[in-house]
Formats: C-alpha cells, structure tokens, sequence
C-alpha cells in the first residue's frame, strides 16, 4: 500500500472516529432520561430546530407535488409534524432495546394481525415490505417477538462503528439475522425464504438501479427487488405500515397480501408487480402522510440519468444493488 493510500485511509479513521464521537454523545444524552421524556425532548428538537433547517424546502417541495391541492398552512403542518417523528425516532435509538410487546404497557401493538397469520399458514416464504413510517426500526421487534423468524435487510451506514452498534441494537429485539443490500448476502435470504421464514425490507428509496415505477403520480426508481423474489420463489408479499400513537410508542397494520398472476413476461411482470407495492406503500402514506420520511431525495431531479442496465439485470436488484443470485441450483433471472 502507497504512503499516500495509508495516510487516506488514517485520514478517513479519524473522521469516522470524530463522527461516532458525536453520535455516541447524542445517544448518551438521551439515555440520561426515560424513554418517553427522551422521545419528547427529540420531538420538540425536531419542531423547533430541524425544522428550521434548509432540509425543510425539500420536504416543502415533494409536499407540494405530492398533494397540489394542499394550502401553504396545511404543507406546513406536515412538514413541522415530521420533524417531530423524526427528532422522537433519533431519540429513540437510545431506547430500542425497551420496544416490546410485552408487559402491562406494551409499546408495540400489531393491527389485522390475523391477515399476518393467514400469510404464515401457507408455509411459504414472506416478504414483509414497508417504508419509513414513524419509527421504522420497531417494525422487525413486533414480527419477532411475535414468533416470526426470519431476516432483516438494511443498508450498512458509511461510518462502520456506529453501524455496528446500530445493528447490535436492532437484534436486541428483532430478527437476529441482519442482512445487509448486496450481493454478498443475497444467498442467505433465498435460503431463509425457501424454509418459509420471513424477510423484512423497507422498499422506499430512491435505488438508481431500480426500475421507474409511479409514485405519487411521479416516476420513482424503485427497487424490484421483492417483485423479482416472489415471483421466483412464490413468495407472499405482505405489506406493513406504522403509525406513531402517543408518544413512544406504535402501532403496526398488517395489509392484504399483494395479489398477483403473472403474464409470462418476466421482465413485464417484475414491473407490473412492483407498481402495485409501491400503491400499497402510497395509500400509507396519504393515511398518515406526516409520518413518512419527505425529505428523502425519492423522485429523480431534472437532469438525473439512470444508470443503463438491462431490464433483466434490473429485476436482479436487491434493494438498490443488482446482482445475480445463485442458491440451490437457482438464480433470481
């Protein structure tokens, strides 16, 4: 390694050292207070200070295309209510260890869950999709200490030891199995998925290897990703929302399981299949819609090109990186 290569790569440390320093101050802070007063004190954060941040005008402008018909005063609103989720959810990462179902006071509760065990009898593999929905993190906890065994998916953070500590957190009382986007894992999720267990994947980033699905009457780079599983492995896909009751804690709603029969044609069927998750993920939306994440960059800007890649390379993307997958003989094309 060059001198120049090692003095990068110490350069980078130190600033990945720097930025778990300040994150770890932050979790610490809020691990001075019980849960609900630290979720408060984020919430009042997020109105008052993030909210006043330039982020705010990209919230403002999808608010905008999203919703035309929207006064100024009802942008707002939702605008200033999701920064309060949003300074509550950065809270709350200090506490996720104490989300259960459980006890006198539960804080996790599972509406419809008897559509989720309906799924579960058919002894088929289950992808649990969502999007970013109030605290998305305690979506995985409910299906797991309901007994649903399986994996989660993520997308590992840049700096690697707070994306450590964060997946410690997530297996405390989610699925053990953390699986991050990419290729290197996908084998563990065809395994997991042909044993009938269940994979859990928020579906609602930008992915410029995805595919152009509408959403919100715009087209967005979605990931086909789920799509291209279920219809390779007869997969049930099982949407999931989540909503913010009071406080610290939520409520998840288990939705109808997308119905789909396919064409033939692969590539028209991966397509056609996932506009229907991304309906699904639109109609949450509009239930709730200060408890979704506006400021993400989910719709491409003027002058955007997306990466060029065939639309069989495209159905084998998982979750923003495409990949082939090969597992029992069996590769998702």
């Amino acid at each position: 390694m060059s001198v120049r290569n090692q003095k990068n790569r110490f350069v980078l440390k130190l600033r990945y050292l720097a930025e778990a320093a300040a994150f770890f101050t932050v979790i610490g802070f809020f691990r001075l207070f019980h849960i609900d007063a630290a979720s408060a004190i984020g919430g009042f954060f997020g109105r008052h200070v993030l909210y006043r941040t330039s982020i705010s005008d990209r919230a403002r402008g999808n608010l905008r295309a999203a919703y035309p018909d929207k006064s100024h005063a009802e942008i707002e609103a939702i605008v200033i209510e999701m920064w309060d989720n949003l300074g509550r959810t950065i809270a709350e990462y200090a506490h996720l260890g104490k989300f259960s179902m459980m006890g006198q006071r539960p804080r996790l509760e599972i509406a419809n869950i008897e559509t989720g065990i309906r799924a579960y009898e058919q002894g088929k593999g289950m992808l649990f999709v969502s999007g970013h929905f109030a605290n998305w993190e305690t979506m995985p906890f409910a299906a797991a200490q309901y007994g649903v065994e399986g994996g989660e998916v993520y997308r590992p953070l840049n700096n690697p030891y707070v994306d450590r500590w964060l997946v410690r957190q997530r297996m405390k009382n989610g699925p053990k199995d953390q699986i991050t986007k990419g290729a290197q894992d996908t084998k563990r999720i065809f395994t997991l998925l042909r044993r009938g267990k269940a994979i859990f994947l928020l579906v609602d980033q930008k992915t410029n290897e995805g595919v152009p699905a509408p959403f919100f009457g715009r087209l967005a780079m979605t990931t086909p990703a789920p799509a291209a599983l279920a219809l390779k492995l007869g997969c049930v896909i099982l949407p999931v929302s989540n909503e913010r009751l009071n406080g610290a804690r939520f409520r998840m709603t288990i939705h109808e399981p997308i119905a789909f029969t396919p064409s033939g044609n692969h590539d028209s069927d991966v397509l056609a299949l996932t506009i229907k998750i991304n309906e699904v993920i639109e109609r949450a939306v509009r239930y709730r819609p200060s408890q979704w994440l506006w400021i993400h960059r989910r719709w491409p800007k003027e002058g955007d090109k997306p990466r060029k890649r065939r639309g069989r390379e495209a159905a084998q993307a998982l979750a923003g990186a495409a990949v082939r997958v090969e597992s029992e003989g069996s590769s998702l094309t």
